[in-house]
């Protein structure tokens, strides 16, 4: 097990410097910093100071990143310990409990154990599937932890009767790059059948957590599932970028009349009709694999409607500098969805790009109503599940915009 390196090293702040850190964000960047007094290696705990003398707070520091350094604590008392670390997770998984109402017992509970900057443990994910956990690890600091973070994990969940049987770790994002780390997945431990099942809103899937996207399943948009599938009892529904079939499932399971999910990846709709089948539900859910951007033309060139279509894209944008382009796919996909949905029917659209904020998200949709010549009515806002904690001030945690709207033709 790799212990906590840290460095008597401290990292000083130019003059004017760190304002989103003293707003409450946890990174500071390589242009922040004016010198760094003592030796380390990247990776290391050390001190951050304002200009002046006045503690900031401990960090580990990475030269290779443009986040130079990643905030651990904020208090002088409050060193980075094998404690602290512990005492972050035993926070996180209190927070969830205390916050996820669910019908199934605890240890079958599928929900998001840490989320990095949201949970004061930077740079590292932790989904737990199950009896099953995939970690996702995207910093060198927290890497270099990983194996005492995964074990903490294990005994705090130990303590509430959860044993896990395994660790897959998904650490095979291009991001890690960045940080100067190899690309890496595989198991952490001993081996077992990557294909878990999980239940979420009564609803069973496969999670393949060694080919899935990301984790190996998207659980933070449980609550939105469920919220449209409410519309949907008696409906004719299109998901499109179903993945595996998550939205499209909860709205037959809801009592839709006829479900189609379409995905560009053959794969994700393998797996969609798989978890159709696995809940009994493959005659009212059908799935077809597609470009969603190619099948709605055809769609309303055929003369296809749906009481309800829902849009849940891939970010569209991964950084400031394509936020333009991505509004113009945002409105593409959300003019073409508008035009397929029935006078007076509903349009369940997401965001899950943090670049793609709130108020650019709504007028954004907004413009593709116009454009569409429809006029739109919004029954809810949602965002994220509260297992994806947003932490105020740490603005990369919030990312996840979800509206519900009702279409009605021009008046």
């Amino acid at each position: 097990m790799l212990e906590i390196s840290v460095s008597n090293a401290v990292a000083i702040l130019k003059k004017g410097q760190g304002r989103e850190l003293k707003k409450g964000g946890l990174w500071v960047y390589d242009n922040e910093i004016d010198k760094v007094e003592g030796s380390f290696e990247n990776g290391d705990i050390i001190e951050l100071h304002d200009f002046d003398g006045y503690f900031m707070g401990y960090g580990f520091i990475n030269v290779k990143s443009k986040i130079r350094i990643r905030m651990m604590s904020r208090r002088k008392e409050n060193p980075v310990t094998k404690e602290l670390i512990e005492k972050r997770i035993r926070d996180a998984w209190e927070y969830r409990k205390a916050v996820l109402s669910t019908n199934e017992p605890i240890n079958e509970l599928s929900c998001r154990l840490i989320f990095g900057e949201a949970d004061f443990l930077p740079g590292i994910t932790i989904d737990k599937f199950s009896d099953v956990l995939v970690i996702e690890s995207l910093a060198l600091g927290t890497d270099r932890m990983k194996e005492l973070i995964i074990d903490l994990c294990k005994k705090v969940l130990k303590e509430d009767g959860i044993e896990i049987k395994g660790v897959y770790e998904r650490s095979d994002a291009k991001v890690r790059e960045l940080e100067g780390l190899e690309r890496t997945k595989g198991f952490i431990g001993k081996e077992f059948d990557t294909k878990v099942i999980i239940i979420e809103n009564g609803v069973k899937y496969y999670v393949d957590v060694e080919n899935g996207q990301k984790t190996g399943f998207f659980l933070d948009q449980k609550n939105n599932r469920k919220a449209i599938a409410s519309f949907c009892k008696g409906k004719k529904v299109l998901d499109c970028f179903t993945h595996t079939g998550s939205f499209a499932l909860n709205c037959a399971a809801a009592g839709a009349e006829s479900v189609l999910g379409v995905d560009a990846s053959d794969l994700g709709c393998k797996q969609a009709e798989e978890n159709a089948a696995l809940n009994g539900l493959e005659n009212i859910a059908k799935f077809q694999c597609a470009d969603v951007f190619e099948l709605l033309p055809d769609l309303e060139k055929k003369g296809e409607l749906f009481d309800v279509v829902i849009l849940d894209p891939p970010a569209f944008t991964k950084s400031r500098a394509s936020i333009k382009k991505a509004a113009t796919g945002y409105k593409e996909i959300n003019m073409r969805g508008m035009k397929l949905v029935k006078n007076g029917g509903f349009l369940a659209t997401c965001s899950c790009s943090h670049f793609m904020d709130e108020e650019l998200f709504l007028k954004t949709i907004a413009d593709a109503a116009h454009d569409a010549h429809k006029r739109i009515k919004q029954v809810e806002f949602r965002q994220q599940a509260a297992d994806h904690p947003i932490l105020v001030g740490g603005t990369s945690s919030y990312y996840l915009k979800f509206v519900i709207y009702q279409v009605c033709d021009e008046m």
